[in-house]
């Protein structure tokens, strides 16, 4: 099995270094990695519906996708990711298999961790670790979370929705009680030698494994998937499934109420209701933003267009944006 030592936090890039070295690698391998704060959903998740938008906005935090599916995530330097790349395996949705190694090393380390539920990594009943799985051919690509010592409060944040209802078909975050891994070693280290401490047991484990560093050319492979997928509006958020929004605003011209459908992204239809004054119909501004991506780029390009206030007198363009991407005021 090759090692991996990825030294590279930049969460585009590592998301993209998962697929290309799943799909142009015939080894077995295993990577270790970390990401600065960001958040990445699963591959079935309607994106929007999974993250505080206000908060990601507030502090730059990237959204990507990741090819798994499962629940979004909070990832920060405090955080390590691992991922096991298994050929020839028909191991899919074996996820004790893969977390084993994991559990055995904490156990050197007299931390008493164990297997739960689904997918899930408990120290004391707490959860430290989450993990999915993608299929690809005959290859199993597993991939984890350890929290050592992320910052739960930000965690917590970036994952927190808004109270506005969302329908559809993406699957729902399950949020669970965390712990870090660093609050329950008897031997203080940082991250980076525990990091190190996974690559030396796996490397002491089986004398077989062998280091490998990315080369030149794999690096240029990375970086193009990163631009051509990761790092692109359609495959964070366009790619989520068919949904339905509904929210509901208050500002001092009045009450609107939001109902959106979007599919693939795109708005399909949108209706506003509401106690609100206008002198013209807001049937011209529903109309304007049909067919629009239903992110602030594109809905703002729109609005700025319109006199806003012809048709919810006492609003402006950020009003009614914070009501289309379902951020309602405080």
């Amino acid at each position: 099995m090759l090692l991996i030592y990825n030294e590279k936090t930049n969460p585009y890039f590592n998301l993209a270094m998962e697929e290309y070295l799943l799909k142009n690698f015939d080894e077995d391998m295993f990577i270790l990695w970390r990401n600065e704060p960001s958040i990445i959903v699963g591959k079935n998740q309607n994106t929007l519906s999974e993250i505080n938008l206000e908060y990601i906005k507030e502090h730059s935090i990237p959204v990507v996708r990741r090819q798994s599916g499962g629940g979004a995530v909070f990832h920060d330097l405090g955080n390590i990711n691992f991922t096991f790349i298994a050929c020839n395996n028909n191991s899919f949705s074996d996820f004790r298999r893969f977390t084993q190694p994991i559990i055995d090393l904490l156990n050197t380390l007299d931390i008493n961790a164990e297997f739960s539920g689904r997918n899930d990594l408990l120290i004391d009943g707490k959860k430290f670790s989450g993990n999915a799985q993608y299929n690809y051919k005959n290859k199993v690509m597993h991939h984890g979370t350890l929290l050592f010592s992320s910052e739960i409060t930000n965690l917590s944040n970036a994952l927190k929705v808004k109270p506005i209802k969302f329908e559809g078909k993406g699957v729902k975050s399950v949020k669970s009680r965390v712990t870090n891994i660093n609050d329950h070693l008897k031997q203080p280290m940082d991250i980076l030698e525990f990091k190190d401490s996974i690559m030396e047991y796996l490397s002491k484990t089986d004398t077989s494994n062998t280091y490998y560093s990315l080369s030149e050319k794999d690096i240029d492979g990375i970086n193009r998937l990163s631009e051509e997928k990761y790092k692109t509006w359609e495959w964070n958020f366009g790619n989520s499934p068919e949904y339905a929004l509904s929210s509901e605003l208050k500002y001092p011209g009045g009450n609107v109420e939001f109902n959106i459908n979007v599919e693939k992204g795109i708005i399909k239809k949108i209706k506003f209701f509401g106690d609100f004054f206008g002198k013209c119909d807001v049937s011209y501004v529903e109309d304007a933003l049909i067919g629009v991506k239903h992110e602030e780029i594109s809905l703002r390009k729109v609005l700025d267009s319109i006199d806003i206030n012809d048709y919810f007198l006492g609003a402006n363009v950020d009003i009614l944006l914070s009501g289309i991407l379902g951020v309602t005021n405080k």
